[in-house]
């Protein structure tokens, strides 16, 4: 595996899906700058915003659910190199989540595996394996996938149904190798969910309220952290082609493997929410915070769920945003540093700085606009 810190300038050809999502950009950006030499293509529903400057990228508007269209790309662009990040977000519609992640993902596939690629990346989510009555106390990839009627969250049934996929089609044929990234709530410049959420709670001033003692762990995710974590994988599944058709031993094969990536600092939950709103500008102290009871909340949350519903509209708080708030939920990480070489890059302090910051500049190039 060539290092992060001296890098091949090249993986050949590298093919992206989603590339100017959230992750995918800052993929592309840091598969750039630490592989200069590298051919990227660039596969997106709209590729308009959040494009590289550099010659070396090229961008192509596709829709990943049309088999034929993706096919004939692919025949054409013969990538060596497929990362698959292309994914609409939780809010989407259900046959939405089924359309993109399960059909456009073996559309993908398909298309790799007919045109030569040799290593194959799906973006996954650490989600997979999360059970809404059951805490997850450094989980790792041993446990169980939770889907179907177990699942609640139908987004997190398609990306685990989709990773199944990814994984299965491994070996076949030979020298196709693939592997799956599970990251876990990601954040930082681009952030649509998260970040953006918490800010706007502080905005409105809901800084006083916190829901339940705050003893539960939970994991946070630099997106530049996630991206170097893609990268590894990359060139792992490359080394690994090189010395086809060897087998690695078990306790260092990556091809046919699911990974979770995180920042590796597990945070008590409104810790976190109490540092984004610091990084705002929040002078709150902790004194003057109403700590309400889970069961109150929630009973709250089920009230305006309703009331909003009346109307149409969804609340700013719901039943199931108090249950995740009030859960521990973390991973651990040491199968990504055993086998991928996996450190994070950027701690959780400098991540939600840069994330909140990004943010804010966005505000205040809005509002200069709208002054105009």
């Amino acid at each position: 595996m060539a290092s992060s810190n001296n890098p091949v300038k090249s993986l050949g050809h590298v093919l992206i899906t989603g590339g100017c999502g959230f992750l995918g950009h800052h993929i592309v950006n840091l598969l750039l700058e630490r592989h200069p030499a590298t051919r990227v293509s660039v596969l997106d529903l709209r590729t308009t915003h959040n494009r590289s400057s550099s010659a070396n990228a090229s961008y192509y508007d596709t829709d990943i659910t049309d088999t034929e269209t993706v096919k004939s790309l692919f025949a054409k662009l013969k990538p060596d190199v497929v990362i698959h990040t292309a994914s609409p977000i939780m809010i989407a519609k259900n046959e939405f989540h089924y359309k993109v992640n399960v059909h456009g993902t073996k559309c993908v596939l398909e298309a790799a595996q007919e045109n030569g690629v040799k290593a194959f990346v799906y973006t996954s989510s650490a989600s997979v394996i999360f059970d809404p009555k059951s805490e997850l106390v450094n989980a790792d990839e041993t446990y169980p996938l939770i889907t179907g009627a177990a699942q609640p969250e139908y987004y997190t049934t398609t990306k685990a149904y989709a990773e199944s996929a990814v994984l299965s089609a491994n070996r076949t044929p030979s020298n196709f190798l693939t592997c799956a990234i599970r990251p876990a709530g990601i954040i930082g410049e681009g952030d649509v969910q998260i970040l953006p959420n918490m800010v706007q709670a502080f905005h409105k001033g809901q800084t006083k309220f916190q829901i339940g003692s705050n003893d539960n762990l939970f994991d946070f995710t630099y997106v530049q952290n996630i991206a170097h974590g893609h990268l590894l994988a990359v060139n792992a599944l490359l080394a690994t082609h090189k010395m086809l058709p060897t087998v690695p031993l078990d306790s260092e094969k990556v091809d046919g493997e699911a990974f979770f990536i995180t920042n590796g600092q597990p945070v008590y939950f409104w810790d976190f929410a109490r540092a984004v709103w610091r990084e705002a500008g929040d002078t709150l102290p902790i004194s003057s915070v109403w700590i309400l009871s889970q069961d109150f909340a929630f009973m709250v949350g089920g009230i305006l769920e309703w009331v909003f519903w009346a109307m149409g509209k969804k609340p700013n708080l719901t039943r199931q945003q108090v249950k995740y708030s009030c859960m521990t939920r973390y991973y651990s990480i040491q199968k990504a540093k055993t086998r991928l070489g996996y450190r994070p890059i950027v701690d959780l302090d400098e991540g939600v700085r840069r994330g909140v910051r990004f943010i804010l500049d966005q505000e205040k190039k809005a509002g200069e606009k709208n002054g105009q």
